[in-house]
């Protein structure tokens, strides 16, 4: 059993910055794949960022050079840092951690980020 608890979501202007922790708790081991995905209203839920074990990173085109995603080994946790935030960033943030191939994935509640203009 994961336990995923997200946060550091909450309201910001456009061009400003957050920063969203998961922090995670339990049996991880096979876990070898982290990242973030996000879901606005009436829309399918979307890859952000990824980050594996071996310290490969992945992002959407859209986020590319203003997201950074990283990990903290001794505490558990990921982070997702986000610069120049824009209102087409607003969505509900979600943390992930799986094994690539396996019927092993972990979902976390979400924290929304909400970027007003």
């Amino acid at each position: 059993q994961v336990q995923l608890v997200e946060s550091g979501g909450g309201l910001v202007q456009t061009g400003g910055s957050l920063r969203l922790s998961c922090a995670a708790s339990g049996n991880m081991f096979g876990i070898n794949t982290r990242g973030w995905y996000r879901q606005a209203p009436e829309k399918e839920r979307e890859m952000v960022a990824t980050i594996t074990s071996g310290g490969s990173t992945n992002y959407a085109d859209s986020v590319k050079g203003r997201f950074t995603i990283s990990r903290d080994n001794a505490k558990n946790t990921v982070y997702l840092q986000m610069n120049s935030l824009k209102p087409e960033d607003t969505a509900v943030y979600y943390c992930r951690v799986w094994r690539s191939g396996y019927a092993l994935n972990y979902w976390g509640k979400g924290t929304l980020v909400n970027v007003s203009s």
